[in-house]
């Protein structure tokens, strides 16, 4: 009679000892280009076989002409081995086929190919070696079409129908792992925590525009048609009249208004609480899975050991030299990023000038336009290309570190990268818009390119266990920092979604309209069109969580800037109180921003650049003053005291939001646990449990504690202990 083992997707016969090739699920596929037997990759190829082979692997080879697979499945005694050094970390698994789950058994089977080498000519070679002098083209874990787990996930989470229900994170666990699992639980969470700033940001962008007509600055620009703005450039630049930025007044106004200070508050505190009440959903779920208290280090020696007992771990090593040089790189790598930034800032003001003294006309009247436009296709470029050298350059930093385990490995890398792409990564919705779903298009080529092969095995016979491999060899390729690439996506974006909010408020719509369809897109990404990623434990989601802190404290600083110095809020709130038709406390029948445009623009004579400047011919003629933005004397071009006052209050501003933030994101951080209550409890509990199964195995005590005279309980034996201490006293 075959049961079948449900998490496994797979058949097995218990009555018949002896089980075929066909029957075996197989843990691992290795493929490679067929190449003759006398080569050193095929040398090298049979060498690694037959190291795994020792070791109790079982392999199949299967060849159709264009690759060759070779099929790995683990012996049993390396899951019973791994239950046993971790004292069982998948408790409640129950399976015919193997001690553990069956993410921890393609883990092992992972962790155990990529560390088993191979001596060739003198040369130690690991997979991740062969691989890279194509000995083996890849390496993957399978998807199998009869794993229900998969079939579920497809039908309850990998649907666009299925937009707007909650994601099942126990199967996605139970399929990919923890650290997919967590991924996919915080994109949740965030998403959620988006829907709550998105509705703020609603309503302060329509409290702007039901001021859309109604302002009086927007008002005094629109019937400026008389006041005359100086040129733009110094060479056939014609005066223009204020009047001309009137649309742009009034769209201005949607995100610069009253509402825009409290909403760069409530983002700050926003960010802080989000990331307290993620603690608290982590807490949770890793505790519900028993890896609150995981040890990675721990799980790592066992495998090293299972792998090789005598295998020489290697440890932890620091260098003040390595590090220095580290620092310095990255130093570089950042100043390099800022030259190229401001690069293109100077491209954009060059640009504008020749294209305003162009002979083309088309070109003159739209050349701020076109320099807009040439900007942010060369700015792309920028980031397409320093997208690649940042995360080449990351690695080889990453290598100086000599991290010890793939999680500080990871860590280093996750840093380095971030930081680069977070000063070079302004466009991040081209590379969204343009490259998220080229897979889908180069999955559908190689479908159709492959349509009419059939694998065949060594006997020439048609294979059908082999052709799952070969429909998993189709799909798009990962690697070990596929994870990290999804998790860099939705950083950037909270990182704009937070740190820019006070310049438009409508960004956390956008972000929660669009983590909507990426989870979706993501689902169906991992279920359909990729290979399986390699589960791994976790407990956290790791140095993200820090980066999220940090993006969280320079939101605070960066929209305080941003109201204190690009805002007008400052200006219209000096003039309001101190230079307004309002600042002497009346206020009957009086609007108090009455002639703010008039008092923010400054005089300019004509006559102090006619000889330096030549202005383009235009309707306006013998004009003897220009107005321009600033707040400077009519009579030496000084400041003013106005300014003064200005500058004081951005000052003050500044000093006073940074503070009254932070400090409300402490409050909030204090105000709310990281660990739930329920979770500590619950731990404690698990701890006496654990403590009293230990005690029970202890042995009973010796008979001579029960023989007559003798302490028979602790507290005799504690007396008697102190009479015995009195008497060497004595």
């Amino acid at each position: 009679m075959c049961l079948r083992a449900l998490l496994l997707g797979l058949s097995v016969c218990v009555n018949n000892p002896t089980i075929s090739f066909q029957d075996i699920n197989w843990d691992y596929v290795l493929v490679c280009k067929p190449t003759s037997t006398d080569s050193p990759e095929e040398q090298k190829r049979q060498h690694y076989i037959s190291v795994l082979l020792k070791k109790g692997f079982k392999t199949k080879k299967v060849r159709d002409g264009k690759v060759t697979f070779y099929g790995v499945r683990a012996p049993t005694d390396i899951f019973h081995k791994y239950v046993r050094l971790l004292h069982n970390p998948d408790k409640g698994h129950t399976s015919i086929e193997s001690p553990v789950s069956p993410t921890s058994r393609i883990r092992i089977v992972h962790f155990i190919l990529h560390n088993t080498a191979i001596l060739f000519r003198g040369k130690e070679e690991k997979l991740q070696d062969l691989i890279k002098t194509q000995v083996f083209e890849a390496a993957f874990p399978l998807h199998t079409r009869k794993d229900q787990t998969r079939e579920g996930l497809k039908k309850k989470w990998a649907r666009w129908r299925d937009i707007i229900y909650v994601q099942p994170i126990e199967e996605i666990r139970a399929y990919y792992g923890e650290k997919v699992a967590l991924y996919f639980a915080w994109l949740g969470w965030y998403t959620i925590m988006l829907l709550y700033a998105a509705v703020v940001g609603l309503i302060v962008f329509f409290y702007g525009f039901v001021h859309f007509d109604n302002s009086q600055i927007s008002q005094e620009i629109c019937r400026a048609n008389n006041t005359l703005m100086c040129p733009l450039c110094d060479q056939n630049c014609p005066y223009w009249p204020l009047s001309d930025t009137c649309t742009y007044a009034k769209v201005t106004h949607l995100f610069d208004n009253e509402g825009t200070v409290f909403f760069a508050m409530f983002m700050a505190v926003w960010a802080t609480v989000f990331l307290e009440l993620w603690k608290r959903a982590r807490a949770n779920t890793v505790s519900g899975w028993n890896l609150y208290n995981w040890d990675e280090d721990e799980e790592e020696l066992a495998l090293e050991l299972i792998n090789d007992p005598e295998c020489t771990i290697k440890k932890h090593e620091h260098s003040y030299w390595r590090f220095m040089a580290v620092l310095l790189g990255a130093a570089v790598v950042i100043a390099v990023l800022i030259g190229i930034a401001q690069a293109l800032v100077i491209y954009r003001v060059v640009v504008t000038v020749s294209f305003m003294r162009s002979s083309w006309e088309f070109l003159r009247e739209h050349a701020n336009t076109a320099a807009v436009m040439s900007g942010a296709v060369l700015h792309y470029l920028t980031i397409v290309i320093m997208t690649k050298v940042n995360r080449v350059i990351a690695g080889y930093l990453c290598n100086l570190e000599k991290p010890r385990t793939f999680t500080e490995r990871e860590n280093s890398f996750t840093t380095k990268v971030f930081t680069f792409q977070f000063v070079t990564h302004f466009s991040s919705l081209f590379y969204v818009a343009f490259f998220l779903g080229r897979r889908y298009f180069s999955y559908k080529w190689r479908l159709m390119k492959d349509r009419r092969c059939r694998v065949h095995g060594e006997d020439g016979s048609e294979d059908s266990a082999a052709e799952c491999w070969r429909t998993n060899y189709r799909l798009g390729a990962v690697h070990v920092f596929s994870l990290f690439d999804e998790f860099l996506e939705m950083v950037i974006q909270y990182s704009f979604t937070t740190i820019f909010v006070a310049a438009f408020p409508l960004a956390p719509v956008l972000a929660f309209l669009n983590n909507v369809l990426e989870i979706r897109l993501d689902a169906i990404k991992m279920t359909r069109l990729q290979r399986r990623f390699v589960p791994r434990k976790a407990n956290d989601i790791g140095i993200w969580l820090q980066v999220l802190e940090a993006v969280g404290v320079l939101a605070v600083i960066t929209n305080g800037l941003v109201i204190a110095v690009t805002s007008d809020f400052i200006p219209r709130l000096i003039y309001l109180y101190v230079y307004g038709p309002c600042a002497n406390g009346n206020t009957e029948g009086i609007n108090c921003l009455s002639g703010y445009v008039d008092s923010s623009l400054s005089v300019f004579y004509t006559k102090d650049f006619e000889d330096l400047t030549q202005v383009s011919r235009s309707l306006y003629t013998n004009v003897t003053e220009c107005r321009y933005r600033d707040y400077r004397s009519a009579a030496d071009y000084s400041f003013s005291t106005q300014f003064w006052h200005i500058f004081a209050a951005r000052l003050g501003f500044l000093i006073v939001f940074e503070h009254v933030a932070v400090c409300i994101k402490f409050v909030a951080a204090w105000f709310v646990p990281d660990i739930p209550q329920r979770v500590e409890n619950y731990n404690l509990d698990m701890k006496k449990q654990h403590l009293l199964e230990e005690l029970s195995m202890m042995p009973e005590e010796s008979d001579e504690y029960h023989k007559e005279g003798s302490p028979n309980s602790y507290r005799d034996f504690l007396m008697d202990d102190r009479m015995i201490e009195r008497s060497t006293e004595v």
